[in-house]
C-alpha cells in the first residue's frame, strides 16, 4: 500500500508543483510578481520535494492510517495533550505488554488530536469539491464529512513550499541581502578543498576513458613517426648551433656552491595524494628523525617532474583541476599571475629579477609521458612551455626537452620519448653535441626518461629506447650516474654490482609516486641485468612482501572501488544467458527426495543450459564467442600463446558458468514463487487494482474528484499511476509473462510483450550478477598478479590505492658528491581543512609564496598530516667523479679520438 500510495501522492505533487510553476512564470511574464521571479527553479529542486512530500504523507498513513473522529466523541487539543501526557506518564504497571498498550494509546491520541483533520466540508464549501475525505473511525469503515488527515498534511506540505516560494522569488530576500564580510570570511574558512577524486579506470560510464582511447589510437597512428611534435620544435629553434641553445640548455644554476633539488613523476591522478606530495615540497624546510638524529632537509631550487602530469588524458580540465590545482594550493603563484595568460617570450621574470640567474624562488621542469602524449603533445606545449607558472614554482622551460647544467659538474638531461620509447634525430643530435662541447669528462650527467625501459624491456622482453642507449654507451661513455623514471607508480632502486666490465649507467632510479594509483614492485622481483652490467635492489617502496599482499585486494574491494563497472559486467553476463530465459523445467530439479540428487539435477541443468547454448542460441553463442576472444586478448604477451589460451580460456569459463549458475537460481525462485501462488496469481496489473479497491475502502470520495480529474486529463491521470505500478510490480509482470510463454511459446507474445519481459527479467538479474562479476573478475587479477606476475597495471589500477606517494631529494655538495634522499607517506590525508598558521601569517600584496613561513593553505584534517608523517625510506651517496688528466675542454667523440 505504500508504495502505491507513494506513486499516487508524488505523481500528484508533481503535476501540481509544475502546474504552479507555470502560473507563477505566467504572472511574471504579466508583470504582476517581482522580477525575481524571472529565474526559473530547478526540476531537480521540485523532484526532491516532491519525493519528501511523498514519504512523509505515507510514514503518515503507516502510522495513523485515514481514519477521522466525528464531531460528537471530538476532544479538544488542549484536552487531548493532559490525556496523553497521563497516558505517557502513568506507572501501574511495568509489564511488557501493558508498555506496548500505552504507546498505542499514545499513538492514537497524537493522531487524533495533534494530527487530526483540519475540519469538515461544511466548514470550507468552495473546497469541498476538491478534497479527500475520511473514513469514520468508529466502525473502521465508510465515509465521512471529515476530510481526510493525510489530504490535510500533503495540503499542508504544499502549502508551505508555495509560501515560501512566492515570498523569497517575490521580495528576492536571500538575493538583497548578502552575507557581511565577517560572516563571507567565516564560511571561506570552513570550505575544504575542491579535489578530483582517483580516475575510475574500470568506469563503464566514463567519458574520459572514452576520449583517452580514441586519443591514444589517433597519436599512435598519426602523430608518432608521421607528425612530431619534437621535430617541430627542433624546426623552430632560432638558434643553429643546437647546443648552445638557450631554449634547450639552462646553465643558470651552475654558479652555486651546493644545490637541493626535488625529483617526482605521475602526478595528477587524486587530488588528496598530488596535494600531499606538492605540500612537502613546498615547505621552506622538512625536519625529519632518522635513527638517533633529525635531518633538516631545505626545500628544493629546482623540481623535476617525470611526465605523466595529469590522468587519464590530456585535457584542460585534466591539467587544471588533476595539476595545477593541488600545486597552486601547495604554493600560490603570484598575485598578478593569469590563468588564461600566454607566455610569449620565456623566461617572464618577476618585477625586479633582471636575470633567471638572481631569481632566488622555486623553479620547475618536466619532461612529458606517455598520457601527455594522447593529443600530440598540444596540451603540454600550451600549458608548460607557453606558461610561466606552476603554482609558485617558475617555468622557465620552453621543449619539452632540456639539458641543466648543475653546480660542481653535475648535468641533467631531460629526455622526450613521446610514445615509442624513444628520444627522436633531432633531439639525438642536441645532446650528443652537448656531450661532445660542454659536458666535461669528470662531469656526471642524470638521465631522466618517463619510461624505465631497464624494467619494462626485461618484464616484456623487449628492446626499446635504441637511440637512448647508444647516446649513454657511446658518448657519455660512464658518466652516466644515474637514470631517472617515473611511468611505474612505486619506488625502486638498483645500484651496479661491481665488475671489470665498463660501467654504463651506475644507479637505476624508478619513482612515480608523485600521485597516481600505486603499482606492485614485486613483480620485477628477478630484475638482474641492464646493458651488460649486472645489478642488485637496494630499496623498494612498498617492500615486495607489502606490495603482494596490497594484490588481495582485488577480491575483497574490487566492487567498492569500481562500481562504475556494474554497467558493463551485469549486461554481459545477461547477453551470456539471454537465449537461456526462461526454464520451464527448472522445477524438476526439485522434486529429487535427497539433497545430493537435488544438487546432482542441478548441475545437470547447467551443463544441459551451456550445451544449449553451444547447439541452439544465437545472441548467447555470439556473447561466449566475444567473451572468449576479449579474454585471450586481454592476458598480456609476456606469456606464451597456449598459456595465453588456457587463461584466457578459464577466465570465459569462470563468467560463463557463473552466468549460467545465477539464471538456474533465478528461474527456480520464480518457479518455486509461481507454484507456491506468489506470483501469477493475477494479472498485469493486480497491484494498481488492488490498490484502487483499498483506496476506495479508505479513502471515500462522495464528491467524485478522481472522475473530474480522468475525464479533464483525458484518462492520462489514472493511466500513468496504472503503468507506473506495473513498472513497480515487476516480479508480477515477469511471472505472468513468463507463464504465457511455458504454456504457448514465445511466438504467442506480441513484439512489445517480448522487450517488456526481456527488461523485467535483465532489471533482476542485473541486479543479481552484478556482485559475481565483480569478484570472478577481481579474483582472476589477485591470481595473475601474484601467482603468474601480469596485470600488473590492470591488477592495481582497480584499486585505485592513493597512499605510498613518495619523492626525491638531491643534494650536491659543496665538495661535489650527491646526496640522494627519498622521503615517503605511507598514508595520505583524505580530509582536509584550512591551516590556521597560514591564514593568520600576514600576507603582503606582491609578497611571493616561496618567501611565506607557512606557504600550504591546507593541511590534514584529521590524523597525522604529511609534515608529521613524512619519513626517510631510502639514502645514498653518489661521489664526485675524480679529475681526468684530459682537459674538460676536449671532450671525445665516440670513437674515443680527440675532436
Amino acid at each position: 500500500m505504500n508504495l502505491s500510495l507513494f506513486l499516487t501522492i508524488y505523481i500528484s505533487s508533481l503535476i501540481f508543483l509544475m502546474v504552479f510553476h507555470i502560473i507563477f512564470l505566467g504572472l511574471w511574464y504579466l508583470g504582476l510578481v517581482s522580477r525575481m521571479a524571472e529565474k526559473k527553479p530547478e526540476m531537480l529542486t521540485i523532484i526532491q520535494n516532491c519525493a519528501v512530500i511523498s514519504i512523509a504523507c505515507c510514514v503518515f498513513y503507516s502510522h495513523c492510517g485515514n481514519r477521522t473522529v466525528s464531531r460528537d466523541k471530538s476532544i479538544d487539543r488542549r484536552t487531548a495533550s493532559w490525556i496523553v501526557f497521563s497516558l505517557w506518564t502513568k506507572h501501574d504497571d511495568n509489564t511488557l505488554i501493558s508498555r506496548l498498550l500505552r504507546m498505542h494509546k499514545f499513538k492514537e491520541q497524537i493522531c487524533s488530536s495533534w494530527f487530526a483533520p483540519v475540519g469538515s466540508a461544511s466548514d470550507y464549501p468552495l473546497l469541498s469539491k476538491w478534497a479527500i475525505y475520511g473514513e469514520l473511525s468508529s466502525n473502521g469503515s465508510g465515509s465521512s464529512n471529515e476530510i481526510s488527515p493525510v489530504y490535510s498534511f500533503w495540503a499542508t506540505f504544499m502549502g508551505l513550499y508555495i509560501a515560501n516560494y512566492v515570498v523569497e522569488r517575490s521580495t528576492g530576500w536571500a538575493l538583497t541581502h548578502p552575507l557581511t564580510i565577517s560572516e563571507y570570511e567565516k564560511l571561506k574558512k570552513q570550505l575544504k578543498p575542491d579535489f578530483e577524486d582517483m580516475v575510475p579506470w574500470y568506469s563503464g560510464t566514463s567519458t574520459d576513458l572514452f576520449k583517452t582511447v580514441f586519443d591514444l589510437m589517433i597519436s599512435v597512428t598519426l602523430f608518432v613517426g608521421r607528425f612530431d611534435m619534437r621535430m617541430m620544435q627542433a624546426a623552430m629553434n632560432k638558434t643553429p648551433d643546437e647546443a648552445n641553445s638557450h631554449g634547450l640548455l639552462y646553465d643558470h644554476l651552475d654558479g652555486k656552491d651546493e644545490l637541493w633539488f626535488d625529483f617526482i613523476a605521475d602526478t595528477g591522478d587524486g587530488g588528496n595524494s598530488t596535494y600531499a606530495v606538492a605540500r612537502l615540497l613546498a615547505q621552506p624546510s622538512l625536519v625529519i628523525k632518522s635513527d638517533d638524529s633529525r635531518l633538516t632537509f631545505p626545500r628544493g631550487q629546482l623540481l623535476l617532474i617525470g611526465g605523466d602530469l595529469a590522468y587519464p588524458n590530456p585535457s584542460s580540465f585534466s591539467y587544471e583541476r588533476r595539476f595545477f590545482c593541488p600545486f597552486e594550493y601547495a604554493l600560490q603563484p603570484p598575485a598578478w599571475y593569469k590563468p588564461e595568460h600566454i607566455a610569449l617570450e620565456k623566461p617572464e621574470l618577476p618585477l625586479g629579477v633582471s636575470e633567471l640567474r638572481r631569481y632566488r624562488g622555486p623553479q620547475c621542469f618536466m619532461i612529458p609521458g606517455n598520457h601527455d602524449w594522447f593529443d600530440g603533445l598540444n596540451t603540454f606545449i600550451r600549458y608548460i612551455c607557453h606558461k610561466s607558472w606552476l603554482g609558485g614554482w617558475f617555468l622557465p622551460q620552453k621543449k619539452s626537452y632540456f639539458a641543466l647544467k648543475l653546480p660542481n659538474g653535475w648535468w641533467v638531461f631531460g629526455l622526450d620519448q613521446a610514445l615509442h620509447g624513444d628520444i627522436d634525430v633531432y633531439q639525438f643530435k642536441f645532446f650528443a653535441e652537448l656531450c661532445q662541447q660542454k659536458v666535461g669528462e669528470s662531469d656526471s650527467v642524470i638521465v631522466i626518461t618517463h619510461e624505465p625501459n631497464w624494467l619494462l624491456d626485461w618484464y616484456w622482453g623487449d628492446s626499446t629506447g635504441t637511440n637512448v642507449a647508444y647516446l649513454i654507451r657511446e658518448y657519455l661513455r660512464g658518466r652516466c650516474k644515474l637514470r631517472m623514471a617515473g611511468d611505474l607508480h612505486h619506488y625502486m632502486r638498483h645500484s651496479c654490482i661491481e665488475s671489470k666490465e665498463p660501467v654504463h649507467v651506475q644507479h637505476l632510479l624508478v619513482n612515480g609516486c608523485g600521485g597516481a594509483f600505486l603499482h606492485p614492485t614485486h613483480v620485477f622481483e628477478n630484475f638482474r641485468v641492464f646493458y651488460g652490467n649486472k645489478y642488485e635492489t637496494k630499496s623498494t617502496y612498498p617492500s615486495y612482501n607489502d606490495s603482494s599482499k596490497i594484490a588481495l585486494g582485488n577480491i575483497l574491494k574490487f566492487r567498492r572501488k569500481n562500481w562504475q563497472f556494474d554497467v558493463i559486467g551485469g549486461f554481459v553476463y545477461f547477453v551470456l544467458v539471454f537465449s537461456m530465459f526462461p526454464q520451464c523445467d527448472s522445477f524438476r530439479i526439485s522434486h529429487e527426495d535427497s539433497w545430493a540428487g537435488r544438487i546432482n539435477g542441478f548441475f545437470s541443468a547447467m551443463w544441459n543450459a551451456v550445451f544449449e547454448i553451444l547447439e541452439r542460441s544465437y545472441v548467447s553463442l555470439g556473447g561466449v564467442v566475444t567473451l572468449l576472444m576479449v579474454s585471450f586478448f586481454f592476458v598480456p604477451t609476456k606469456l606464451s600463446r597456449r598459456r595465453r589460451v588456457l587463461l584466457g580460456f578459464l577466465h570465459a569459463a569462470a563468467h560463463l558458468t557463473s552466468a549460467v549458475l545465477l539464471m538456474l537460481l533465478m528461474e527456480l525462485a520464480i518457479e518455486i514463487c509461481i507454484r507456491n501462488h506468489l506470483l501469477a496469481t493475477s494479472g498485469y496489473h493486480t497491484l494498481y487494482e488492488w490498490y484502487r479497491k483499498v483506496e476506495s475502502e479508505h479513502f471515500p470520495d462522495p464528491t467524485g474528484l478522481r472522475a473530474r480529474l480522468e475525464h479533464w486529463t483525458f484518462g492520462l491521470y489514472p493511466a500513468c499511476i496504472k503503468y507506473l505500478m506495473s513498472a513497480f510490480d515487476i516480479p508480477e509482470v515477469m511471472a505472468v509473462t513468463r507463464s504465457t510463454i511455458c504454456r504457448k511459446g514465445i511466438e504467442s507474445l506480441p513484439r512489445g510483450g517480448a522487450i517488456i519481459y526481456y527488461v523485467s527479467v535483465f532489471l533482476y538479474f542485473w541486479v543479481l550478477s552484478t556482485p559475481v562479476v565483480s569478484l570472478v573478475f577481481g579474483s582472476y587479477l589477485y591470481l595473475c598478479i601474484n601467482w603468474f606476475h601480469i596485470h600488473f597495471d590492470e591488477a592495481f589500477s582497480s584499486l585505485r590505492i592513493a597512499n605510498y606517494k613518495a619523492f626525491t631529494r638531491f643534494h650536491i655538495k659543496k665538495n661535489g658528491d650527491l646526496e640522494v634522499f627519498t622521503l615517503a607517506v605511507d598514508k595520505v590525508p583524505k580530509d582536509w581543512m584550512l591551516d590556521p598558521d597560514w591564514d593568520m601569517e600576514p600576507k603582503q600584496p606582491l609578497q611571493m609564496s616561496y618567501t611565506r613561513k607557512f606557504p600550504s593553505k591546507w593541511r590534514a584534517a584529521s590524523g597525522l598530516d604529511p609534515i608529521n608523517a613524512v619519513r626517510i625510506v631510502d639514502r645514498f651517496v653518489i661521489p664526485r667523479t675524480p679529475s681526468s688528466p684530459r682537459t674538460p675542454s676536449s671532450p671525445t667523440t665516440p670513437g674515443g679520438s680527440v675532436r
